[in-house]
């Protein structure tokens, strides 16, 4: 990746300057904890004299309130025997225990060079000098302390986001809770440090038995770490000069960019069985606007962190499909994942698919909205291409009133809704979220609008799909003749969509189509925004539920449907062609190729929209009554055979 204009170097001498001090923080540092609580005690084994040399300390882990050792007094942290003690007394380091020492090494001189050039940048480097002379003015104090606190934080997110940069590519399928971080201490750099060093030896000792867990617990306590500290940094001053900064760490492909992680990028290895378009029968819409978007997810930039679609407008960052069983919905899964999967690989580019599944959902009370959290946050790692998808939404997220939603179901539903259109949610364009169920009427309504898209997976339609299908089904091994068939021309994808659009001039749905024809007999066609918006207004008297959210998608779709045209192929085929080229190119070529919106437009999208609103609290509706009128008739039943029993 390249450096961009705004980067600064943090130069390898800076760094290197601070091997010799951090290698005997590794070794050995005392450490009295002030926030966290102890969860090791010491245990020295008795040894002989002749191997008295050889021995390692041991430590066991005890329950909280029975420790052992007094946490006011100054506890001996040795990080590098704590590693040493993970692969069952081999008395030789393992490549992964020595890259976990390389790597702390290598982080921790890092973070203290980032540290140092903070320093510099402000007026602490003056105010360390005069303290030490005891010529620092009280005035001051206040300053220095601020400066002292802002630097420590600074210091502390480097060392655990340079630690997760550095192990990423050592990231296996293990992972490990590690719990809260809350030995984070601010009184200088150095203390900062130590009580970090302090508490990863204490979750070292709880959670490490081998070299798995060993990284896995590496990674989750920075994590835990840059998580809390940036959390902190919200709320703390003198931080102005650190966030506006942005350093390259050459050697490492490591960019330091205020309180944003910077783990290198590990794509997933898919297994997955890919489709191709054309075996995608019927579904037109919903099939062109997945091959649009994966090409448009394409267009990131990895130096800017931004995607010209987002900026521009019309990039999809989050949408639902919904359907009937069997109608397509995990054919389109595999044929978007496989167009970017291969586009990628063409590109050379890491992607990250993840699903959701309902083996997230945990009877630990938190535990489910943490494995939400992490699913999002694997998918929008700015590091990687990412498709994350939801299957059988209804299923894994609770809504909200409903007696038979779990308490893990709801908090699934709380992170999603936060992370889709939440306070803090910030779309880059290199990552895009799909929503799918059967049963959409079942999703909370408020998380079910906060889906930018609607995917209609309606399946095979006409004479010519079904005969498409079942060719496609049939496979090779048979001569049956098609006969009077032209195979796969009706899946011409441009014409079939355009078709399909056409469809939405006027709405589908009864109670919509009611409501539409209701406000055209009144103020005539609608071809003003004003005349637009009483159709709208309209819509919502019909639905209350028709929010100001519904009116922010129905704009995001018209704007993709002015970026209504496809990236062409030869751009996926040849990189060089768009996907390396530096953004503001990229940008000025798909501004060429944007339409103008229409009339037309406008008022598709507001009837597809508005139509699926309609179709989902209709089946809903109908759901609720057709439940309620089987427990009024087996109540009935029940009444009969009681007064039947009686009789």
């Amino acid at each position: 990746m390249s450096q961009t204009s705004d980067q600064m170097e943090l130069r390898e001498v800076d760094i290197r300057k601070h091997y010799a001090a951090v290698a005997e923080m590794l070794m050995a540092v005392d450490h009295t904890p002030r926030l966290a609580q102890a969860r090791l005690s010491l245990e020295v084994p008795e040894r002989s004299p002749d191997v008295a040399a050889m021995g390692r300390r041991r430590f066991r882990s005890t329950t909280p309130g029975l420790v052992t050792r007094s946490t006011a007094r100054a506890e001996g942290v040795r990080l590098l025997d704590r590693i040493a003690e993970t692969d069952d007394d081999d008395p030789l380091t393992s490549p992964a225990q020595a890259a976990c020492a390389h790597a702390l090494r290598r982080a921790l001189s890092i973070a203290l060079a980032i540290g140092d050039a903070y320093a510099e940048q402000t007026a602490l480097v003056e105010l360390k000098r005069a303290n030490l002379e005891g010529r620092l003015p009280p005035a001051q104090g206040d300053a220095f302390t601020e400066l002292l606190a802002a630097q420590s934080l600074v210091v502390l997110y480097t060392f655990a986001n340079a630690t997760a940069s550095l192990l990423a590519s050592r990231a296996g399928e293990q992972s490990v809770e590690v719990g809260s971080v809350d030995e984070v201490l601010t009184d200088n750099a150095a203390l900062a440090l130590h009580g970090a060093l302090w508490e990863l030896d204490q979750k070292l000792g709880q959670f490490a038995t081998d070299e798995a867990t060993l990284i896995a617990t590496l990674l989750a306590y920075c994590e835990q770490l840059m998580e809390k500290v940036a959390a902190r940094a919200t709320t703390a001053g003198r931080l102005a000069p650190f966030l506006q900064a942005s350093w390259r760490v050459e050697a490492d492909d490591f960019v330091v960019q205020g309180f944003t992680p910077a783990r290198k990028a590990k794509g997933s290895t898919l297994t997955m069985t890919f489709k191709k378009p054309h075996e995608v029968v019927g579904n037109h819409i919903a099939k062109y606007q997945a091959m649009k978007l994966a090409k448009m997810v394409m267009a990131y930039d990895f130096d800017r962190r931004l995607n010209p679609f987002a900026e521009l407008g019309g990039f999809i960052f989050t949408f639902m499909g919904d359907g009937k069983p069997g109608t397509g919905k995990t054919t389109l899964i595999q044929m978007m994942a496989g167009l970017v999967n291969d586009y990628c690989q063409v590109a050379g580019y890491p992607f990250r698919y993840q699903n959701l599944s309902t083996d997230s959902i945990d009877s630990y009370q938190g535990k489910s909205g943490q494995n939400a959290k992490a699913f999002i946050n694997n998918v929008l790692d700015p590091q990687v291409i990412g498709f994350g998808t939801i299957d059988d939404i209804d299923q894994l997220a609770g809504k909200r009133g409903d007696r038979q939603s779990s308490a893990g179901q709801l908090e699934i539903t709380a992170v999603l809704m936060e992370s889709f259109a939440g306070a803090n949610t910030v779309v880059r364009g290199n990552c895009t979220f799909g929503m799918f169920s059967n049963y959409p009427e079942n999703v909370d309504d408020a998380l079910r609008q906060r889906a930018g898209a609607r995917f209609l997976v309606d399946g095979p339609q006409t004479r010519d799909d079904y005969i498409d299908i079942l060719h496609l089904l049939m496979g090779k091994n048979h001569a049956i003749p098609v006969g009077d068939h032209d195979l796969f021309r009706a899946q011409e994808i441009k014409k079939a969509v355009a078709a399909s659009f056409a469809g939405h001039a006027r709405p589908h749905e009864p109670g919509l189509l009611n409501v539409y024809d209701r406000v055209s007999s009144q103020i005539g066609a609608l071809d003003t925004i004003a005349k637009m918006g009483t159709y709208l207004k309209a819509i919502q008297e019909a639905d209350e539920r028709f929010t100001g959210r519904a009116i922010k998608n129905i704009t995001d779709a018209v704007k993709v449907r002015a970026m209504d045209f496809e990236l062409p192929d030869e751009w996926m085929e040849d990189p060089d062609l768009f996907m390396f080229k530096d953004y503001d190119t990229k940008k000025a070529m798909i501004e060429d190729l944007r339409q103008p919106i229409t009339v037309d437009m406008v008022i598709q999208e507001i009837n597809r929209y508005a139509d699926s609103e309609f179709r989902y609290a209709d089946k809903s509706d109908e759901v609720a009554i057709d439940t309620m009128v089987r427990d009024f008739g087996r109540q009935e039943e029940a009444k009969r055979r009681y007064l039947a029993e009686k009789g």
